[in-house]
């Protein structure tokens, strides 16, 4: 049975633009509909360059984009400042929301999100993209299997590259007024995110910043980590940095195996993955060598991971727009708790690097999908 095609909106040309444009093309259930700027010349210029269809719309306002009754989804990668403010505008339109991450500058500001997303039916998924990779499912079944991983102790997440300077100097994630969260908006979500993961989506009880985070002169974070702490005792650690050159690491410890993994959020190769999963490790008898070394997985893909993830999107779109189902809730309900986590992290910097505690105050339209999560998330079984 063919997938149904669901189609697509972009609300402003910025570069990540470029890379969902790719994806929704290669994506069989969605195509490239619409583009909207604040300039008809700039729109049309991304269009031309991103390879969108002949008879696509070009518009010169976000507003105009929005008003089109044929735009079911709409993908939105602008400052995280603006969020709140259009992500709720396209939820009243009835538009289904892909929103580039971070989702807010705040727990608060995503819960307005969410609250007109749930009112108004429509699906809601952050930009996440590494978590569509078939890899991720492929770990979580050896995080979940008591057998060979065991119970989960320690989380080390690294996600850093080094930025030039005109980046430093111009782009966007190192303005207060557009995104004050910086690196820690940037590529602390992706170090949060793979923590959780790895935790089960367990939200930690204490969050510790870690000291001497770089700041640029405006006050937005350059680099910064933080240790996360469970009351059954696992714990996390991550580093996320514009300063360093690139990194993307995950090594979780359980009490019979460990996983690594070198280049969690964007894979060495488009369409080939892999992670290393060792169980019992040890020595040989004269402690010269590895008795029992960890194996290398590799996983395939014939889409890559941003089109994994919009066919995902425009799967659960398709479902409510013809089959009558509700939307998912898992996806909103991961984005929250990354959220508070990074809410938590900025909140012990700016308290002098004191330990905050993390007390979830969800809305219901979140909460109603915890059930959900416990019994079907990426593989992962409780």
């Amino acid at each position: 049975m063919a997938e149904t095609t669901i189609r697509f909106g972009i609300l402003g040309c910025a570069d990540i633009a470029r890379k969902l444009s790719r994806a929704i093309t290669l994506s069989p259930n969605a195509t490239l509909h619409a583009v909207a700027s604040r300039s008809v010349d700039k729109a049309t210029a991304f269009a031309s360059a991103n390879g969108f269809p002949p008879a696509s719309k070009i518009y010169g306002s976000y507003e105009a984009l929005l008003d089109d009754p044929d735009v079911d989804a709409v993908y939105v990668p602008l400052p995280t400042s603006l969020h709140v403010h259009w992500a709720v505008l396209v939820a009243q339109k009835k538009k289904h929301l892909l929103l580039e991450k971070p989702v807010a500058l705040n727990a608060a500001e995503f819960d307005k999100i969410v609250d007109a997303c749930e009112s108004n039916g429509v699906q809601l998924m952050d930009g996440t993209m590494w978590m569509h990779h078939p890899r991720t499912a492929k770990m979580a079944e050896f995080l979940s299997d008591e057998r060979r991983f065991g119970r989960l102790q320690k989380v080390h997440v690294l996600f850093t590259y080094g930025a030039d300077p005109d980046f430093l100097k111009n782009d966007i994630r190192v303005k207060p007024d557009l995104d004050a969260l910086g690196s820690l908006g940037d590529i602390g979500w992706y170090c949060i995110r793979a923590i959780l993961w790895a935790a089960n989506f367990e939200l930690p009880k204490t969050v510790i910043a870690l000291r001497d985070p770089q700041l640029n002169e405006a006050g937005v974070i350059l680099s910064c980590g933080a240790s996360l702490y469970w009351e059954d005792g696992k714990s996390a650690t991550f580093h996320c940095s514009f300063l360093s050159n690139l990194t993307m690491d995950i090594t979780a410890i359980g009490t019979k195996g460990s996983l690594h993994v070198h280049d969690f959020v964007i894979p060495y190769q488009e369409k080939e993955a892999s992670f290393f999963a060792g169980s019992e490790s040890g020595f040989n008898d004269l402690v010269t060598a590895w008795s029992s070394e960890p194996s290398k997985h590799i996983v395939t893909t014939e889409l890559p991971q941003e089109a994994q993830m919009v066919r995902e999107f425009a799967r659960l779109v398709g479902d409510i727009r013809f089959k009558s189902l509700k939307p998912e809730k898992k996806w909103p309900t991961i984005s929250r708790k990354t959220q508070l986590v990074v809410d938590a992290v900025k909140a012990s910097i700016e308290k002098g690097f004191e330990a905050v505690h993390i007390q979830e105050q969800a809305s219901v339209a979140v909460l109603s999908g915890l059930d959900y999560l416990k019994k079907n998330l990426m593989g992962r079984s409780t």
